[in-house]
């Protein structure tokens, strides 16, 4: 078995528990051509990642390989993350870096190296069940729960998926981490997206050759009241940022690209009733009609009570049972029943109203 070390505290732990069982497991860290020493960083500028790693293999007595996977790292999530904010979307790359290159390429050069699994530190679970078909179930730790961000796996990815802290709280992982005498050679918890540095992501957006141009910033009745400095420094329900003084705030309710336009609105109009969701991956068998589902539209977002309506090719109408604030066109939507994660996909459109 390989588990895939990035350097925190919960891949560590996971190939503690690993080894603990007695598996017999290599350590495999792939690097992205995005890597640089964390400002927050609590080791000197003089220990670099790699150091960390061998030294925390070392004293795993694992044995540990290091592999590029640079340009297909940037071929398949940063253009994609690139291509989204031109399109005035606004991108969820941990879904599409889980299913094309930690369970894609890495688990690819796992295999090469002889291992048939490939363990990771997320907070989920993989079952199977009594006809053969891999589930994908929430963590038992809600607050640190990482299906969402496993909806697009499939069922040769998750056979070959296995979490070992899915049935461990983040508190169990760090008092394991103290127990295993690797708390100190493990990094800070990573950024929000691992290859912005300091998720500036103007900034890296016009490193990348993104520049935006002003436009128009319009209420919902079409009548200009500003200007912005580009869109991709936008998101679905921002408040920060617009400049325009109102006796009641705005917030960002439309990216519209084709007119280099912002829509934006108060609080009220943040709400939809339902979206559209396009290229779902179906973990369970796709339904044959409506069904009850709590659906999760983003990360940090308690699931809401919702109808799923399928539609052929992979799509779907998600009806909510109340409606649901910042609905934004790009992100994930993650479909549950109970513990199981029955599929999720891409938000395409959003009916506010």
């Amino acid at each position: 078995m390989a588990v895939a070390l990035s350097g925190g505290v919960d891949s560590l732990v996971a190939a503690a528990l690993l080894k603990k069982d007695k598996k017999d497991i290599i350590g495999i860290h792939f690097r992205t051509g995005f890597e640089k020493e964390a400002s927050n960083s609590k080791h000197t500028p003089h220990t670099s990642l790699e150091s960390r790693l061998k030294a925390a293999a070392e004293a795993l007595d694992i044995p540990l390989a290091f592999v590029d996977i640079s340009e297909r790292f940037r071929a398949d999530v940063v253009r994609y993350f690139l291509r989204e904010y031109q399109n005035g979307r606004t991108p969820n790359p941990c879904m599409v870096c889980n299913r094309h290159i930690k369970f894609g390429e890495l688990l690819d050069k796992a295999r090469d190296l002889g291992a048939r699994y490939l363990a990771t530190g997320h907070y989920a679970r993989v079952a199977q069940s009594p006809l053969g078909r891999f589930q994908l179930l929430r963590g038992v730790d809600r607050s640190k729960d990482q299906s969402y961000f496993l909806a697009l796996l499939t069922q040769d990815q998750l056979e070959s998926a296995c979490f070992p802290l899915g049935s461990y709280t983040k508190e169990d992982v760090r008092n394991m981490a103290r127990r295993f005498n690797i708390a100190p050679l493990v990094e800070e918890e990573s950024q929000e997206i691992c290859f912005i540095e300091g998720n500036d992501y103007p900034r890296f957006l016009a490193k990348e050759g993104i520049h935006g141009s002003p436009g128009p910033i319009v209420d919902h009745t079409g009548k200009r009241i500003g200007t912005h400095q580009g869109l991709f420094a936008y998101t679905i329900g921002q408040r920060r940022g617009i400049g325009i003084p109102a006796a009641e705030p705005y917030y960002v309710i439309r990216i519209e690209t084709e007119k280099n336009q912002l829509v934006v609105g108060h609080e009220s109009e943040l709400y939809s009733t339902e979206c559209e969701v396009e290229g779902i991956n179906w973990i369970a068998l796709p339904p044959d009609g409506p069904i009850k589902v709590e659906t999760r539209i983003r990360y940090r977002h308690k699931e809401a009570p919702s109808v799923l309506i399928p539609r052929n090719n992979n799509k779907a109408l998600v009806r909510f049972d109340s409606p649901q604030e910042a609905v934004t066109p790009g992100q994930g939507a993650v479909f549950y029943e109970g513990e199981k994660v029955i599929g999720g996909g891409w938000i395409k459109l959003a009916d506010r109203g």
